[in-house]
């Protein structure tokens, strides 16, 4: 097919209608004429048809471009959308089995820790112990129905190795509850079943150690008032840390006893009857509504019903801490010279339950009820020899009054150790 070149010296096409067929502008446009150059032989030159840019496309052309441009966008618009519901059931999803396994914990933990209510239970009449001793003495092994129906055989406590129990008094007046009290009143109990024998340390309310997790040194009654204050129920973990870390001495387990629960303790035995060494005169002793109601008590051969004896064991305006702490050892040890001469601990034993339901509300442990009675089933047979008293007076500490006036004790470590080695034996801190 031949091509029909124009010659060089021919005017070059710059309207827009030679080019591509379109009318051109009104605008007049200057000729260009190229100059004259040696001629080209047109096998070598390209097409002309090559050279030109296509042509515009047609309306139709375009609309059908434009539809399919819509068609991609609508598509693209879809397909984002139909992504978030997926996410969104995604999300949903987890939140779901998050949920469930929740609801599945919980109800575990709560099935774990449910308490039976004892209130409603009828409580059968309760059996003679006096039927199950040999010549007054409780037989081991021997079982018991208890008041609320329960059977419990009686075994002492098995255990191979030191176990001791930090018993605490709070300052918790009738009506108030919780643990965020201070606890004026601390003994350290510690069993060695190795030497059969008993170790109880009283610890002034005053002393002044560091308590872990506080930068400051505070009286080591005030623990359990900062370990509720940080978190409800922590209070008597960082009493037992405290006393732990400045004394050296592994403590298990704690109990915790407010005003009335003693007072119901003592009247359930009938009373204590106690040798007072000196007549004591307090004036300014509280009462159980941060008032005064005076006390007084002669020497001599006493006997105490429950509000006495607290009295006795609380006041300390006529002397002082450390003799109060030895006045606690003393009440004490009258309750377990009364249980025991009278062979009451079995009949104990079966009112337990009872006895458990009326103070529960005044006392806070970490042992179950049978851990209790275990224990002092195992207690009752430690003679009196065997049972080692001290106090953290002023031999073991030195008086100090702090920046802001307080007069505290601060234990003398030096000499610390002699008194837990003559109280609980030196392997104390095994």
């Amino acid at each position: 097919m031949s091509e029909k070149w124009m010659p060089d010296d021919q005017e070059t096409l710059t309207s827009a209608e030679a080019l591509y067929g379109a009318p051109a502008n009104d605008t007049p446009q200057p000729k260009v004429t190229v100059l004259n150059t040696p001629p080209i032989s047109p096998t070598t030159l390209p097409r002309t048809d090559m050279l030109r840019p296509p042509p515009p496309p047609t309306a139709a052309h375009q609309s059908a471009a434009r539809e399919r441009m819509r068609r991609r966008r609508v598509s693209s618009r879809r397909g984002g959308e139909w992504a978030w519901v997926v996410i969104a059931g995604t999300l949903f999803s987890v939140v779901v089995v998050i949920s469930m396994s929740v609801f599945v914990m919980l109800r575990a933990a709560q099935a774990q820790e449910a308490v039976v209510p004892t209130a409603a239970v009828i409580l059968p009449t309760p059996v003679d112990a006096r039927d199950l001793t040999i010549n007054g003495t409780p037989v081991d092994g021997q079982q018991l129905t208890m008041a609320d129906g329960r059977s419990i055989i009686l075994t002492p406590w098995d255990g191979t190795s030191r176990f001791t129990v930090l018993v605490v008094g709070l300052d918790r007046r009738p009506g108030e509850t919780g643990l965020a009290y201070r606890t004026d009143t601390m003994m350290l109990v510690s069993i060695d079943p190795a030497t059969k024998t008993l170790g109880l340390l009283s610890i002034p309310r005053d002393l002044y150690v560091e308590v872990p997790g506080y930068s400051e040194l505070q009286r080591v009654n005030s623990p359990m008032v900062l370990g509720e204050l940080r978190q409800p129920g922590y209070g008597p973990e960082l009493m037992k840390q405290t006393v732990q870390y400045n004394l050296g001495i592994r403590v298990h387990d704690y109990v915790a006893v407010d005003f009335n629960t003693f007072i119901t303790i003592v009247d359930a035995i009938g009373g204590v009857d106690l040798d007072v060494p000196y007549a004591i005169s307090d004036p300014q002793f509280p009462n159980m509504n941060y008032g005064y109601d005076p006390f007084y008590i002669k020497a001599g051969l006493q006997h105490l019903d429950g509000i006495t004896a607290l009295k006795y064991a609380r006041t300390r305006h006529g002397d002082n801490d450390f003799q109060r702490a030895e006045r606690q050892q003393q009440v004490l040890y009258a309750i377990r010279d009364k249980v025991l001469s009278l062979d009451m601990l079995p009949q104990m034993v079966v009112q337990a339950p009872t006895i458990w339901s009326a103070i529960q509300e005044g006392m806070s442990t970490g042992l179950t009820f049978d851990q209790i009675i275990q224990l002092v089933w195992y207690l009752k047979d430690i003679p009196s020899e065997n049972i080692k008293t001290g106090v953290i007076n002023e031999r073991f500490t030195i008086g100090y009054s702090t920046p802001q006036g307080a007069s505290v004790l601060v234990p003398d470590r030096a000499r610390m150790g002699e008194l837990m080695v003559e109280v609980f034996g030196a392997n104390y801190s095994e």
